[in-house]
């Protein structure tokens, strides 16, 4: 007999095979357990505590995920998942993981029959293409000017959220910002900046209610000279600047030397020409408010005042650019080369109001606003958070209709429907594929079935109920009422979906779900870090500029 030969370090732990292949799936089945409670209208909220004792409470899949830390290497993937599909669509970060934790639970199946996983896979590909083909089949265009249409959709994105129940408030919140920001780039597409031109400005006090869309743009600052400037404008012409106005400083140590007196004189002089030149420039075109990214002098501030002109100094690049959208002016980056088309004439009002205990600059009444603010108010810092979470949802969602105008059933409908299509399919497919894809099929059910669960109400009776519906696939508008629990048409109750939050919610779990199929092989303890007072390093490690980033300091 020959020794064992020793490939992989002692430290390294490498399983292999089918043992993995079963952790992944039950880490999956983990993750896709934590949330499933949070899918559909009846709800639960989850609570977590983070490490500095702050607490997040909320349902959206994708907060959940991403306060949780971590372990398992399979369910970290399954985290990665919701984040795609919160930066992709935004909305559907829960049903995203209950379908691929469902996928891969199907998949066990076959795996303890000893199919190879690509065999698994190839046939979930095949099911999503045919799936993907369904959707097409099924969706509905609507018309994106219709106000009712949209507010039914945007509702039922946030029915399954907390704001519910303050009804159709955040669904006008969101449609009005989006429409708002919408810009037409040509052949009837729409880009709908959420991230940029829509600013969420939370402030605690006040009732839900008072939150509203603000034709404009607000901010936390208050002008310069509180006493002296207006603090109402009516019609302002609005300059906003990237420059300081204050006297250049030199780069790095400069030193004068002055032999007479009067030559301290004349550089003072020249420091107020400087600046007065500065301010005359700006005076030129009788501005009512000028705004600057940075610092602002009491001289420049005494010259301003002279004119009668308010400021406001040291404004967020973000904010600024959002002004200028909203006002219509263009940011200038030196005073000499204003022209009169840069001056913000589109604001019908500045006025800086108190709200709780700060000042805020409100510039609102604009006339073709192209950046909002949403201001929302409410009773608590941490329901204020879920509000802001749920309208993000909500806003991405509108931002979907707007782009792609087409509409699929909700309330679990469009699974069933493509559940019942793969299943009339699957008899055609021959070979050993068609009991993956026939699993495939079933797969898809997990979303009404876990509606129904949390409803509360009888799952086997309802789930058969709605398989003998869509079995013969007259009516695909079959669907649950999340909230009853009932079986219902989806078109009377406006239980929609947004055609691309669906489709791109079936790619990314499926997707996830052959991925993690495929690993059969987890290497694990590459490289500890050495105990302090092990004894010295066994040789000096010789530095690469690669490890140079992620420098691991040796302990002394």
């Amino acid at each position: 007999m020959h020794a064992p030969v020793l490939v992989l370090k002692d430290s390294l732990k490498r399983e292999s095979g089918s043992k993995v292949q079963h952790a992944n799936i039950q880490a999956s089945k983990a993750v896709a357990d934590i949330i499933r409670t949070t899918l559909g209208p009846r709800s639960m909220l989850k609570m977590l505590l983070d490490a500095s004792g702050g607490i997040v409470v909320t349902n959206d899949g994708n907060a959940i995920l991403r306060e949780l830390d971590l372990a398992h290497p399979a369910a970290k993937s399954m985290i990665e998942l919701s984040r795609t599909q919160d930066e992709e669509v935004g909305d559907g970060t829960t049903s995203v993981i209950v379908l691929a934790g469902e996928m891969l639970h199907v998949a066990e199946a076959f795996l303890d029959k000893s199919y190879h996983p690509t065999v698994i896979c190839r046939a979930y590909n095949k099911a999503l293409e045919d799936a993907i083909a369904v959707l097409d089949r099924i969706a509905m265009p609507i018309d994106v000017k219709d106000r009712a249409t949209m507010l039914g959709l945007v509702k039922s994105c946030i029915g399954t959220k907390f704001t519910s129940q303050f009804g159709d408030l955040i669904a006008d919140l969101a449609i009005e910002a989006t429409t708002t920001v919408g810009v037409d780039l040509g052949q009837g597409l729409r880009e709908v900046d959420i991230k940029k031109y829509i600013k969420v400005e939370k402030i605690p006090g006040g009732q839900l209610e008072d939150s509203r869309v603000l034709k404009g743009v607000m901010f936390n600052k208050d002008v310069v000279a509180p006493g002296k400037m207006r603090r109402k404008i009516v019609n302002p012409r609005i300059i906003l600047l990237d420059c300081p106005l204050e006297y250049k400083k030199g780069e790095n140590q400069t030193n004068a030397e002055l032999v007479r007196e009067e030559d301290w004189e004349v550089l003072l002089r020249m420091e107020e020409e400087y600046i007065k030149n500065l301010c005359d420039q700006i005076v030129m075109f009788k501005p009512d408010l000028v705004i600057t990214e940075k610092g602002l002098s009491d001289l420049a501030c005494h010259y301003l005042c002279k004119h009668g002109v308010s400021a406001i100094r040291r404004l967020r690049k973000t904010d600024n650019n959002r002004i200028a959208k909203a006002c219509g002016a263009v940011i200038v980056n030196r005073p000499d080369e204003l022209q009169e088309s840069d001056v913000g004439t589109g604001a019908g009002l500045f006025e800086v109001k108190k709200i709780g205990d700060d000042f805020f600059a409100f510039i609102v009444d604009c006339k073709e606003p192209k950046a909002c603010t949403v201001l929302l108010r409410g009773a608590s810092k941490d329901l204020l958070n879920e509000v802001e979470r749920n309208l993000q949802d909500a806003m991405s969602v509108a931002r979907n209709i707007i782009k792609n105008p087409k509409l699929l059933p909700g309330g679990g409908a469009t699974e069933l429907t493509v559940s019942a299509a793969l299943k009339q399919k699957s008899s055609s497919i021959e070979g050993i594929e068609k009991w993956p894809y026939e699993a495939a099929a079933i797969a898809f059910e997990a979303i009404p079935r876990t509606l129904a669960q949390n409803c509360g109400v009888n799952v086997i009776r309802t789930m058969t109920a709605l398989q003998g519906k869509h079995a013969n696939g007259e009516n695909a508008w079959i669907g649950i009422d999340g909230n009853t629990g009932v079986i219902t048409d989806m078109k009377e109750r406006k239980i929609w979906d947004a055609y691309n939050v669906k489709a791109q919610t079936f790619k990314t779990a499926i997707e996830a779900a052959s991925m993690l199929l495929r690993i059969d092989d987890i290497v694990s303890g590459i490289k500890k870090k050495q105990a302090p007072g092990a004894g010295a390093p066994a040789k000096p490690t010789v530095e690469t500029e690669a490890d140079a980033d992620s420098e691991q300091i040796l302990p002394d």
